[in-house]
């Protein structure tokens, strides 16, 4: 057997491709000594020397062999520098990678520039820790710049303050101003820079008033690189495009009353859904499902103007009032979406289930159907409530009451499999006819929600068997399990409660629901939400199988959502040349290519994430920002060294409170308890707390909302109680404002 240094060299000179396996093959263990060599493997792991991803083994900090970068500098040498884009921060400051270009236009790349690339064995130099090769350029530096048009008195021209602090001030070209107003967000072009004052510009589009959802979302559009406007060879593809009006090979699906079930303004409809009992005497109670999805393969063939902007925008991105769609609205809103009574190319999912819940088998099929009726989710919902109208009157007995019929079976199944419970709700925006904020809200959780997402859940698993059945190349939706050191900290948190994990073996998702279970109903139940929430992993896609923790699921893909997600598509396509259904599936050669497109699709849904957040943030930021001065009640949802962040209850607004603010201690991090506490009273300012906060200050260009807190901390477990906040002292003597903590302070990466 190796020595634990030499698995540890092994693993530290081939990062992100020494597994199980290759190590086992590497120093010749066979037989009975893989079992000490798994449990060596373990020990290392729960040591914190290794970690497992996607059945590599790695060094915490160490990069995958293929990830993406960001291109912010070149190195003495006039050689390109950059950092990854997904770095967690718990590992310390992101390396620099020393990035090798290619030959061909689509691997040539400069500063500002996203790339993909894979890491290869070279000299780095002084100003670099690893070297890379690019695979493909993903993203080119914008040349326009975002910001605010302000006008100035008297007759000197006006000027753009940028949104991105970095760039200077720009003064506007009176004749290229197009009709922008003070106040409007618009782009710029520089088009000329004397050696005094500031560069001169001409505005290229105005967007609008800053106070509108369509230009606050064009902030992250602009800023995060997503692309948004289609080029003309896939506006023409996507013109060109013909409905299918003839059965052709396709199973007729037409007089299955399928149903779409979406959120009321929804235009396009990826899924419809439809259930019966099953006539099979020897599977009494059982039910039959069907869900039909877009058929979007047929329309974006491999290879095409828009599968290539589809691969490149990875998925659709969802704002307040509009969205960013992957595919064009010729494809999504019409020819794929699932509209009611229209014929509709689709795949079809048959799945049988028995009476507890469990699959007993599933089929897919190439099919023409047509929706019975397109409803929203509170429609549908009121009618098993026993509240119809018109149209749900006549799809109650034989639609509806069979759908939840067969609901109550997959509960059993789901109730079986226990996959994580958590419970934070969403908050979401409603919108004024101008596109400013009017209230923010969050909807109520439905069983129609819950039936449709459980519904896609047993199809996406359907798809994944039946493609790893056939050996077909797959990319997987995979979750993985916390890392080592992510469970520590939570060990440490929850023993603060009274409460414990396991300290060994492996964690399934009951183990947390049972903590879940405990707390509620209770004041902390919110609390202990967040934490789980921020001690797991992040799901991704990859073809390497490593299940999906938080479903607790062996195998899973995404299948039922292809007009919104390029992931969907590549499972569509996989499906059709597997089955053989049809000459337009997987293309030759795509397996080699799965992993660096995963990484490329799963960068791009964190993107979309962000954007999407950072949205939300600037909206309430803008809306609030005339409230300055008034008191909230609120929720600390985070606890730094440096500060607080409340959330408040109203709104589930988000702001920060300096710890150079709070009260009249000198306050310490305590990251077990996710806790600042007070040096000499105890005072003690926890994750969870109900607090009451006073808005100072709000910057909407940041999403930014600064508070001052109104509460006293807990005392010995005393409730918080109402107070005027008091002048703060100053750090201990004999020092500046330093925090202690158990361990070094983490940020979960998003």
């Amino acid at each position: 057997m190796p020595s634990r240094e030499d698995i540890l060299a092994f693993v530290a000179d081939n990062p992100g491709r020494a597994g199980k396996r290759e190590i086992a093959r590497h120093f010749g263990i066979i037989g009975g000594a893989r079992i000490h060599l798994k449990k060596m493997l373990k020990d290392l792991a729960d040591d914190g020397l290794i970690e497992k991803r996607n059945k590599r083994m790695i060094r915490p900090g160490d990069l995958p062999s293929v990830f993406i970068v960001s291109l912010n500098a070149r190195d003495r040498d006039g050689e390109l520098l950059g950092t990854p884009v997904d770095w967690d921060e718990e590992a310390g400051a992101p390396p620099k990678i020393l990035v090798l270009t290619g030959k061909t236009k689509n691997t040539q790349a400069g500063v500002g520039d996203r790339v993909l690339i894979r890491l290869t064995e070279a000299e780095t130099g002084p100003e670099a820790e690893h070297v890379g090769r690019v695979i493909r350029v993903l993203e080119k530096r914008q040349g326009a710049i975002l910001g605010i048009l302000r006008k100035r008195d008297g007759n000197r021209p006006a000027y753009l303050e940028p949104i991105d602090r970095k760039q200077r001030e720009l003064d506007v070209d009176p004749a290229e101003m197009k009709e922008a107003d003070d106040g409007d967000l618009v782009s710029v072009q520089v088009t000329r820079s004397g050696r005094y004052g500031h560069p001169r510009a001409s505005i290229v589009e105005r967007f609008g008033s800053m106070n509108s959802e369509k230009a606050v979302s064009e902030i992250a559009l602009q800023s995060l690189g997503i692309p948004h406007v289609f080029p003309s060879a896939v506006v023409q593809q996507a013109d060109s495009a013909k409905p299918v009006e003839k059965l052709g090979k396709r199973e007729d699906w037409r007089q299955v009353p399928l149903i779409t079930i979406d959120p009321p303004d929804a235009k396009d409809h990826d899924d419809a859904v439809y259930a019966e009992p099953d006539n099979d005497p020897q599977n009494e109670g059982g039910y039959v499902i069907y869900v039909a999805i877009a058929d979007v393969a047929h329309y974006v063939t491999p290879g095409s103007p828009m599968d290539r902007e589809a691969h490149l925008r990875g998925n659709s991105v969802y704002f307040p009032d509009r969205v960013i769609p992957m595919l064009p609205e010729r494809i999504s809103n019409q020819l794929c979406s699932l509209r009611e009574k229209e014929d509709k190319p689709a795949m079809g999912a048959r799945m049988v289930f028995d009476k507890t819940g469990r699959k007993v088998n599933h089929t897919f099929h190439r099919v023409l159907m047509r929706s019975a009726a397109k409803l929203s989710y509170l429609q549908a919902q009121k009618a098993i409530d026993g509240v119809t109208d018109e149209r749900t009157e006549t799809l109650l007995e034989g639609v509806l009451k069979p759908l939840w019929a067969a609901y109550e079976v997959l509960k059993k199944g789901r109730s079986a499999r226990e996959p994580l419970e958590l419970d934070l709700p969403e908050r979401k925006i409603k919108l004024k006819p101008d596109g400013t904020v009017d209230h923010v809200y969050v909807p109520e959780r439905l069983d129609a929600h819950k039936l449709i997402e459980e519904f896609m859940i047993q199809a996406n698993v359907a798809a994944a068997e039946t493609l790893e059945k056939k050996k077909s190349p797959l990319l997987y939706r995979v979750h993985d399990a916390s890392t080592p050191e992510k469970l520590e900290s939570l060990k440490e948190f929850l023993s603060t409660l009274s409460m414990k994990l396991p300290s060994s073996g492996g964690l399934r998702p009951a183990v947390f629901n049972g903590i879940l279970a405990k707390v509620k109903d209770t004041p902390q139940a919110h609390l202990v939400n967040e934490v789980i929430l921020r001690s797991q992993a992040q799901a991704e896609y990859t073809p390497q199988n490593i299940g999906h923790f938080g479903l607790n699921l062996r195998r899973y893909a995404h299948f039922t959502s292809p007009i919104r997600r390029y992931a969907d598509l590549i499972v569509h396509r996989g499906l059709i040349s597997a089955l053989g259904l049809g000459n337009d599936g997987l293309q030759d050669g795509i397996e080699a290519k799965l992993e660096a497109i995963g990484a490329e699709i799963s960068s791009a849904e964190r993107r979309a994430m962000l954007a999407e957040r950072d949205t939300i943030d600037r909206l309430i930021a803008l809306w609030m920002s005339d409230q300055i001065g008034a008191t909230f009640q609120g929720r600390i949802a985070g606890v730094v060294k440096s500060g607080l962040f409340v959330r408040l209850e109203d709104t589930g607004a988000d702001g920060f409170v300096p710890a150079s603010t709070i009260g009249v201690d000198y306050y310490r991090y305590d990251e077990g308890s996710h806790a600042l506490i007070g040096d000499k009273t105890g005072e003690t300012y926890q994750l969870g707390d109900q607090v009451e906060v006073r808005l100072v200050e709000a910057a909407p260009f940041a999403g930014a909302l600064k508070f001052e807190i109104l509460s006293h901390g807990r005392m010995a477990g005393k409730r918080i109680r109402k107070a005027t906040p008091k002048a703060r002292r100053g750090p201990p003597k004999g020092g500046r404002n330093k925090t202690s903590t158990r361990k070094q302070s983490r940020r979960r990466a998003s």
